[in-house]
């Protein structure tokens, strides 16, 4: 009897199933019908022009919207299979799936008590594990050397760019297992979005990575499927290669070429 590698039996299972998601603010129609599939380990980038629906499904994932008055959503929502709009808690999926934001948004604390605070409201209070946290986070965000004199300093000190590999690391401090981006470098300069980039295609071996960009040349560096999105809808959605060289649809291939966007 052929021996089967274990490997050949662990199938690679989606982290997020979206199907039928229609969201509604009041009575504006703001996504229309989404059906995607997101796998994890791998960096997805929601692209479109503004005001098409990409950061509403973005912060859908992490029920971000549920702060928003009038916001109804219908349609399901799997992370791992789970509902997240069912009997999930708020606060547990929000720590599984982390938020970073456009503009960098340092609590107005030290760098250390920023990385810390998430760590503390889940319950850890004992000092050495916070260090162990604090470090660890800083490293995974590539900030630890710039920053492990300057704990106890203020992370509004920090430049544009350090505030949002500190974001990172904040996130990162409460062990997600998804990583959402909405736009986290269009406040930076060229060096400091280049430093995110690397960095989001380092963290995607640990974590599961879904970045809104306003930026094509991003998506096309560093992701590894992309979402078209237009007026609401997803228009086409593939490998980032494919999606950028021999887009399906024509809306697609005139919002990349520039005709429009």
């Amino acid at each position: 009897m052929e021996k089967i590698e274990k490997t050949d039996m662990i199938e690679k299972k989606d982290k997020f199933t979206i199907g039928n998601l229609d969201l509604y603010y009041g009575d504006f129609h703001a996504l229309k019908g989404i059906n995607l599939n997101i796998r994890p380990n791998e960096i997805t980038a929601f692209i479109g022009p503004s005001g098409c629906g990409k950061s509403t499904l973005l912060k859908s994932l992490n029920r971000m919207n549920d702060l928003v008055e009038g916001c109804r959503i219908t349609g399901q929502v799997l992370l791992d299979g789970e509902d997240i709009y069912g009997d999930m808690n708020v606060n547990l999926l929000r720590k599984r799936v982390g938020m970073v934001f456009q503009k960098p948004n340092p609590f107005p604390m030290s760098i250390y008590d920023n990385i810390a605070f998430g760590p503390r409201t889940h319950g850890i209070t004992n000092k050495a594990k916070l260090d162990e946290i604090v470090e660890n986070s800083l490293r995974s965000a590539a900030i630890w050397d710039e920053l492990k004199d300057r704990l106890k300093k203020s992370a509004l000190g920090l430049s544009g760019g350090q505030q949002q590999r500190l974001c990172i690391a904040r996130a990162l401090a409460v062990e997600p297992e998804v990583i959402l981006m909405d736009e986290p470098t269009s406040a930076l300069d060229p060096i400091s979005t280049s430093k995110i980039e690397d960095l989001a295609v380092e963290l995607k071996d640990r974590y599961t990575i879904i970045m809104v960009t306003h930026n094509m040349q991003q998506a096309a560096r560093i992701s590894d499927k992309t979402a078209f999105f237009l007026l609401g809808e997803m228009v086409e959605f593939g490998e980032t290669d494919q999606i950028f060289s021999v887009p399906k649809d024509t809306r697609t291939e005139n919002y990349i070429t520039g005709r429009f966007g």
